[in-house]
């Protein structure tokens, strides 16, 4: 699939289960659709924590789900009910189910926020020869709940950070954090690696991920972390039923295909979101 256009629309006809690598060289997103008066309060908590909670855009006009600002991230033919592949609902907090669209559960009340995800830098870790292993096996990246707490704001006061994990060589570390380490807008480069990385984490059953599928480990390969775009679901988690009305996110491992390229991220770096 060579365009995120054709990615997108493969998403709104269902046609599309995952985004582990779509699309190459184009940004992809995660999601996150909140009542909007509870805007404000997670606009502040992406703005307090970018490595794990980088922002690409918003929908510009509440209840609006074509209105994604700034422009050039997603063309005019765009639909934020549609075009990621699977969704996740939460009601007060609780994860209640995942489905294909959102057409019968958006409400004019709703504001999207689009966050960075790992899977942009992917293309260039395999351009250096590092391809993730996920990719190899068509299979979800893992993700993991670690004890890295956020900096709160408003209602989202006690929640913590979600890494993504592909494995390497120790002596491959150093190169994979080179790679990554420009990609300010998708997470940048690993926040821990080494198993006493991951038990510094909280990070101590390597096998048993809290989403996506467990990864093998090829010998003497180790652990590598990166911040990841699941960290707002569990935001929602941890403010509860402080959240009135249904909130909506993507399901892990399926995300948004933005037009936004790699070599965009240094512009959007420079932005005031």
């Amino acid at each position: 699939m060579s365009s995120a256009y054709e990615a997108r629309l493969s998403c709104r006809q269902n046609r599309l289960t995952s985004t582990a690598g779509i699309a190459e060289g184009y940004i992809q997103a995660n999601l996150l659709v909140l009542p909007a008066r509870y805007a404000a309060d997670f606009h502040d908590l992406c703005r307090r924590n970018p490595v794990a909670c980088p922002l690409l855009g918003t929908t510009a006009t509440t209840g609006d789900p074509h209105s994604i600002q700034p422009k050039g991230c997603i063309g005019s033919d765009f639909d934020i009910r549609t075009d990621f592949p699977k969704y996740r609902v939460y009601s007060r907090g609780k994860y209640r189910e995942t489905c294909v669209d959102l057409l019968e559960k958006w409400t004019s009340g709703h504001v999207g926020f689009l966050i960075g995800c790992s899977f942009s830098f992917e293309d260039a870790l395999t351009a250096a020869g590092l391809q993730p292993r996920h990719q190899r096996t068509k299979s979800v990246v893992a993700m993991y709940r670690s004890n890295i707490p956020l900096m709160p704001a408003g209602i989202f006061v006690d929640a913590r950070c979600i890494v993504s994990m592909r494995p390497y060589r120790p002596e491959h570390i150093e190169r994979v954090r080179e790679v990554t380490r420009p990609y300010h807008s998708t997470h940048g480069e690993p926040v821990a690696w080494g198993w006493e990385g991951a038990k510094r984490i909280g990070i101590t059953d390597i096998d048993r991920p809290d989403f996506g599928d467990p990864q093998e480990f090829l010998e003497g390969e180790v652990p590598v972390f990166w911040a990841c775009g699941v960290t707002p679901q569990m935001a929602v988690e941890s403010a509860g039923d402080q959240i009135d009305g249904l909130v909506f996110a993507h399901e892990p491992g399926h995300m948004l295909v933005t037009d936004w390229t790699a070599d965009d991220l240094l512009r959007l770096r420079s932005r005031n979101l």
